[in-house]
């Protein structure tokens, strides 16, 4: 970073302002007053255009792309490339491990070229939280916690050991032990401090909290009014590397918010509303920033929970600035008075503090929601931004219903359902494969509960859950608050539900105790699972044996219903086909319930010990009742307490040992951590420009909207999966093969698991699913077996053969997986040809080498006539990759031959130089030699 004495201050910024009796220098934004209309710039765009002040060097940032920020024109942002540099990094495990893999590897790899090895270290500060490993084995009980933490160590115990290595190796790397909470949560309640100050050639230097960070969610910050998104775990460690993030000056979406929640109404329903408006308006690429006067109505949880689900909506960020609202936060959460002083002075004398006064900042596009007008809301099967009105929750239900069992009824028999698809009983479907398909029911046993059956519809999994909700107390208060109505009115949960509670952070179990409505929803077995991310990352442990048997003896679509902010394919249980995504109140009253196909708003929830029917507005909370209990019981000296030596851990952490030294001893045997092998045989000089493709072979034909969950390996792992194979050929037994998240540290797992979803529908092998596709053996064979993805790839490696990907809309949407693009490339993958890319993996593709195609045109694979057998062949890529660079595909195949053209989606003149060198790793490694 640009120090004190080479800043070349163009524009006189450096300033200093004393707080507390404490000098802080800092670089004016009002100095650029002459340059543009610096005052009514989206607060976001104020951040970056300090960011770029602070950091002139001549080289990265020049006195010309300030200025060209500076002069921001909304309406016309341009195509100018601008160098941001995170203040810190944000990681969790699962993408965690992998980074610090990556480092140790590559430690290794500079020493290879005659380097120091440690010169591979963090320059930016790193926090790692260890929230992504526990899973909901054991729940419904008191003892729930303690069995999970056990199993979670047990699993775990080469990657904590190796974490606790990294931390002892590297500077600037700290490590938040497990069971501290989820990274968001921990992130907005501790690590954010919202101004940073660091020391600048012996001067105290203030300037804006910025970040980015290894899980998607990491705009759950922006809530705070702190800068900073989701990237792959490759940018990631390219940025604690000291690389700056190249990135397009944004456009900056405006959502204005009026008005007030209505009573009933919670932050979860108003979150999947504005998840809705945002998709529908398309925001992807873009940062939406929240203003108006309803802004005020909102408490920062509810900020946050909005911020947190910016992925879901497609939007870099999801924005709220500083104001006074951030400050009663920074207090509640024990921040202290210095730190909340140099907040407020920093923030005002940059104009980045929001008050009534504040003028509408210059946006790109506006859009507006009145609060009012927001209903309760789930969103589901599917998607998340597929919101359903709790009104019309059964017979959107049922609706979908009729689309999973396609394959069970004729045309003529689905169209037989409208009495029924309009809420009447089962007896209003007159033909009868459909209503026997309908109303399939199975018996199952537990030994906890004796007999019942169970059909479509039922929800086997009611999970508190995921950093969107469990950060706000007043959707947990308001969960506790039905708890203990349901409980006083003598209901119980269904026997077939899986009930889970995963607190965001310690403190929350705090409140719930001291207002005693943990009690409560232990009595309704919402005991606590584990602090960390479980059911909404797939982390919902198995369900009961009888009660797997029975949906798969009867093929019933099962559903869970979750607090979560991912409901995508495969993602939550293998078990479970719908998915919704619901408030915390909402999923007890589910779990109460006991299935989806019943109106919670007309139709009882259940009989209480009076023998009377009990409605779900009988067990609501008032919003009075909600506040009082939060204003009561969440208290700042429960932040204060539980976060006085959060880098302690529990028991089982202080007593991990971990071995010691510069690089790392690995070990051949290990199943969780293996050398990384993307710097094997590297060399210290720049190779010659990548040639054009020819005879590629199609790995997978995809449609739309296929997420990293799709791609990257995640969930369990399969015993006759080649994953599986591999870890059995170990001397791994199946019961201890853990998840595909855990082993992210051993690259031979996640290879194998790439494409392996069981959802996955590859139309090179049409009629199948999961991660199979068919291998051609050479240039003129359109026809061949159907085999693993993997075991494919393996045979085109050997031949020699380079393999492209084909897909539709959205490719790559979802969480910021680095295993979907570091996959990709194992598997011999060259480039992916696309209808258009999620932000986060185009980008940790091109940090891989794997070129993103976009179609061009309005082209697609169905307008093309693809079906996946055919031949490619790229052409254009070897007179040299610029920005933007048209290039032509040229196909033959059993139907003769054809060229189409495709746009070269390397965005910048530094990502053409990331895919020259290989990658951005090596672009790295290549500079640090």
């Amino acid at each position: 970073m640009a120090t004190t004495t080479t800043h070349p201050d163009s524009f006189k910024s450096r300033a200093t302002i004393d707080v507390g009796g404490t000098k802080y220098e800092l670089f004016r934004l009002d100095a650029l007053k002459g340059v543009g209309d610096v005052e009514t710039l989206p607060f976001s765009i104020k951040v970056l255009l300090e960011n770029l002040l602070r950091l002139e060097d001549g080289k990265n940032v020049t006195r010309a792309t300030i200025e060209a920020l500076a002069k921001y024109d909304p309406k016309n942002v341009g195509d100018t490339e601008i160098s941001y540099t995170p203040a810190r990094v944000l990681l969790q495990d699962f993408t965690g491990v992998p980074c610090v893999v990556d480092l140790a590897s590559m430690r290794e790899g500079l020493a290879a070229m005659g380097g120091d090895p440690k010169k591979i270290n963090p320059l930016q500060p790193v926090d790692l939280v260890i929230d992504h490993s526990v899973q909901v084995d054991a729940f419904g009980t008191l003892r729930s916690f303690e069995e999970n933490v056990k199993l979670e160590f047990e699993r775990n115990g080469e990657r904590y050991k190796f974490l606790k290595w990294g931390q002892g190796a590297f500077d600037n790397f700290r490590v938040v032990p497990p069971g501290t909470g989820i990274v968001h949560q921990v992130n907005i309640e501790y690590l954010a401090p919202v101004v940073f100050v660091r020391d600048s050639g012996g001067t105290k230097q203030a300037y804006p909290d910025t970040l980015v960070g290894t899980d998607s969610h990491t705009t759950m910050v922006n809530g705070l009014g702190v800068l900073g998104w989701g990237v792959g775990g490759i940018e990631a460690e390219a940025a604690m590397l000291g690389q700056p993030v190249a990135m397009l000056i944004p456009e900056v979406i405006g959502f204005e918010l009026k008005g007030a929640l209505k009573p009933g109404v919670t932050a979860t329903d108003l979150v999947l509303t504005v998840t809705q408006m945002l998709r529908k308006k398309g925001v992807v690429g873009k940062f939406v920033e929240f203003y108006g006067a309803g802004m005020v109505s909102l408490p920062l949880a509810d900020r946050a929970t909005i911020a947190n689900m910016a992925p879901e909506y497609g939007a870099t960020m999801g924005f709220f600035p500083v104001d006074e609202k951030t400050l009663d936060y920074l207090r509640l959460t024990g921040r202290s008075a210095d730190q909340i002083a140099l907040v407020e002075r920093y923030c005002k004398e940059q104009g980045l503090f929001h008050t009534s006064e504040t003028k509408t900042p210059r946006f790109t596009d506006t859009l507006s929601l009145d609060l009012g007008d927001v209903v309760p809301s789930l969103a589901g099967p599917k998607r998340p931004q597929d919101r359903v009105a709790l009104a019309d929750m059964k017979r959107t239900w049922r609706r979908g219903l009729v689309g999973f069992l396609t394959k069970e009824m004729p045309a003529e028999s689905t169209g037989a359902l409208d009495a029924w698809l309009n809420e009447g009983g089962h007896d209003a479907i007159t033909d009868a494969k459909a209503k026997a398909a309908i109303t399939k029911r199975v018996s199952c046993e537990l030994p906890r509960a004796g007999k019942f059956d169970i059909g479509h519809g039922d929800v086997v999994i009611a999970a508190i859950t995921s950093c969107t909700n469990t950060s706000n107390p007043s959707v947990l208060i308001a969960a506790g608050l039905v708890a203990k109505k349901a409980v006083e009115k003598g209901l119980q949960v269904k026997p077939w539900v899986k009930t889970s509670l995963a607190p965001g952070s310690q403190v929350v179990t705090e409140y719930l105790k001291d207002s005693g409505l943990l009690t409560y929803l232990e009595q309704l077995h919402f005991n606590v699972v584990g602090y960390g991310c479980t059911t909404c990352i797939g982390n919902s442990g198995p369900l009961e044996d009888e009660i797997s048997a029975s949906i798969k003896q009867g093929d019933l679509v099962a559903v869970s219903v979750l607090s979560g902010n991912r409901n995508f394919e495969g993602r939550v249980s293998p078990d479970v086909k719908a998915n919704y995504l619901a408030s915390p109140p909402l999923v007890v009253a589910y779990a109460l319930a006991g299935s989806v196909d019943r109106d919670l708003q007309s139709e009882p929830i259940g009989t209480g010990k009076d023998g009377k029917p009990v409605f779900l507005k009988d067990i609501w909370p008032t919003p009075e009742e909600v506040a009082k209990a939060v204003s009561t019981h969440v208290k700042r000296e429960q932040f204060e307490s539980r976060y006085a030596d959060v880098f302690r851990g529990p028991e089982q952490w202080q007593k991990t040992e971990a071995p010691k030294g510069a690089t790392f001893s690995w070990d051949d045997a290990s199943t969780y951590a293996r050398k990384a092998p993307f710097f094997e045989g590297m060399s210290k000089n720049v190779p010659p420009p990548a040639g054009d493709i020819h005879g590629a072979r199609a790995l997978a034909l995809l449609g739309d909207s296929v997420t990293t969950d799709h791609i990257s390996p995640a969930g369990n792992i399969k015993a006759d999966s080649p994953a599986g194979k591999y870890l059995q050929s170990k001397g791994v037994a199946p019961r201890d093969f853990n998840q595909y998240g855990a082993r992210r540290g051993n690259h031979e797992v996640m290879v194998r698991g790439t494409f392996a979803n069981i959802r996955l529908r590859n139309q090179v092998a049409p009629g199948t699913e999961g991660g199979v596709t068919k291998h051609f053996a050479n240039d003129t064979t359109f026809d061949g077996p159907v085999t693993s993805i993997y075991e494919a790839s393996e045979k085109y490696i050997a031949s020699k053969t380079p393999l492209v990907v084909i897909a539709g809309k959205e490719y790559g949407t979802g969480s910021s997986r680095d295993w979907a693009a570091k996959g990709t490339y194992l598997l011999g993958v060259k480039a992916v040809i696309a209808e258009s890319f999620e932000r986060i993996h185009r980008s940790n593709l091109v940090g891989m080498g794997v070129l993103p195609l976009e179609f061009t045109g309005g082209m697609n694979a169905q307008s093309l006539g693809l079906v996946g057998n055919e031949v490619f062949s790229i052409v254009g890529i070897a007179g040299g990759l610029t920005p933007g660079k048209v290039l032509t595909v040229n196909v033959s195949g059993p139907s003769g031959a054809k060229a189409f053209q495709v746009k070269a989606r390397v965005d910048t003149p530094a990502e053409v130089e990331y895919m020259l060198h290989g990658g951005i790793l090596q672009y790295v490694l290549r500079q640090l030699a």
